[in-house]
């Protein structure tokens, strides 16, 4: 019985955290070229409702994950167009991309709520998911949760142990010696921005298309700001992104845990301790001395603007 729950308890951690892994992954990305992009919270819920939608008139849950992923990139253009090219403010660009996601999919959503759709289903993986108490926790998931497991040594191995993530690095770190190196450092920091935008997409993808299945309004419930939490923690690296990911789908599958064993702590404190864990974060390194201490990219937050140092 209590290895039931144990078991329950990690597979539901690893649903949980999926949309976060992917979202982080993209983030470190962009804040590894120099962009914050506070913008992921509202990529990933119009990644969500673009995704459902697309799935109730196709009814093909491949296609609508596609949709998903490039709505998500698209989000993520206007941001960069914001940030990158007129050199807006990247906190406010970031937080006008969220404000308008969540007012778009609130307004653009009204009609599928109460709806529901056959989504992507749970595959469990030859031989991997008869492994005793691994295979139920990692191989009995949905594709998308699959390919967050792959995407996490791509990015490792694109950042650390390629000439494209050399750039990347160089960059963030220093976009005006990058520059005078030959370094596009206005293409590298599009291209990163994008790549986070159609994760993010994906992220929502997965919330609707194949954990859900349905579409409720502010779905993603904050998970965009976590994914922001995850990458400071994780130190901007893929790997340890995926150790910040699944504790955070613990802490939230927590609460569905207690109620079930019938423990006193009330649902609500646990469904707030991600939350107040991700002001408490952002408050600390929102500090210059914290920031030179942890190791973030130097440049990030700066517009860079050629000729200036």
């Amino acid at each position: 019985m209590v290895q039931d729950i144990i078991v329950g308890f990690l597979s539901t951690s690893i649903a949980v955290g999926t949309s976060l892994l992917l979202g982080a992954i993209g983030e470190v990305f962009a804040e590894r070229s120099g962009v914050m992009n506070l913008g992921v919270e509202g990529m990933m819920v119009m990644g969500a409702l673009s995704g459902f939608l697309t799935l109730t008139l196709t009814k093909d849950p491949w296609v609508a994950t596609v949709v998903a992923t490039l709505v998500g990139g698209v989000m993520s253009l206007i941001h960069a167009v914001l940030s990158i090219t007129l050199r807006a403010n990247q906190i406010l660009s970031g937080l006008a991309v969220t404000m308008f996601g969540l007012g778009a999919s609130g307004f653009l959503g009204q009609r599928l709520l109460g709806v529901s759709a056959k989504g992507l289903p749970v595959v469990a993986i030859p031989l991997l998911s008869e492994i005793p108490y691994v295979g139920p926790i990692l191989f009995q998931h949905d594709p998308i949760t699959y390919i967050s497991y792959v995407s996490v040594p791509i990015a490792w191995i694109v950042l650390f142990k390629t000439e494209f993530g050399l750039t990347v690095r160089a960059v963030g770190e220093d976009p005006g010696v990058a520059d005078s190196l030959g370094i596009n450092v206005y293409r590298t920091r599009y291209i990163c921005v994008f790549v986070g935008g159609l994760l993010a997409g994906l992220a929502g993808a997965f919330l609707s298309v194949a954990y859900a299945r349905m579409w409720v309004e502010g779905m993603t419930a904050g998970r965009g700001w976590i994914v922001i939490v995850i990458t400071i923690f994780s130190m901007w690296n893929p790997v340890r992104a995926v150790v910040g990911a699944f504790l955070f789908g613990g802490v939230s599958t927590l609460s569905y845990v207690s109620q079930g064993l019938g423990i006193g702590i009330p649902a609500e404190v646990l469904l707030m301790m991600p939350y107040l864990f991700t002001i408490a974060v952002l408050l600390i390194v929102s500090q210059e001395a914290v920031r030179k201490r942890i190791s973030a990219p130097t440049s990030m937050y700066k517009p860079y603007v050629r000729g200036e140092r």
